[in-house]
């Protein structure tokens, strides 16, 4: 089954990733991917759809998060990332490697750490295989 990234949530203070459930009264019911625990998120809770998700690149795009994590898909061939707590994980070489253009200003180790951090959850819970966002077609 295809992984639909709009459906994948990273919930400001709490770690790892929530697949979307349902809408409850007040909330949203969300699952964990690493532990599968189910829980209720409240509306004061921040929580950023991965589909949402972006790097700043040094032409004028930017690049998605889906793009990345397919490219460092296809660059480790399926296998897990390096870890981002690794005092000897070289973060800047290996995204220079998977994303040559990333920005080298704006996108912080910071953000690199929590990329690595989702692609290993998301190679955990086998869901690296995403939807392929639809083209919109105009509206006669």
């Amino acid at each position: 089954m295809k992984t639909d990234l709009t459906k994948i949530l990273s919930v400001a203070g709490h770690p790892g990733l929530y697949l979307y459930l349902a809408q409850s009264s007040g909330g949203v019911v969300v699952e964990s991917l690493v532990d599968k625990q189910r829980k209720w998120m409240g509306p004061n809770e921040r929580m950023t759809a991965l589909s949402d998700i972006s790097i700043y690149t040094e032409m004028e795009d930017e690049i998605t998060l889906q793009e990345i994590l397919t490219r460092m898909r296809e660059h480790l061939k399926e296998g897990p990332a390096p870890n981002p707590r690794d005092k000897a994980t070289d973060l800047p070489g290996f995204f220079k490697t998977v994303v040559p253009e990333y920005d080298k200003d704006r996108f912080y180790s910071s953000h690199m750490k929590k990329i690595l951090d989702w692609y290993n959850v998301l190679q955990a819970a086998n869901a690296l295989d995403f939807l392929e966002e639809e083209e919109e077609t105009p509206q006669s």
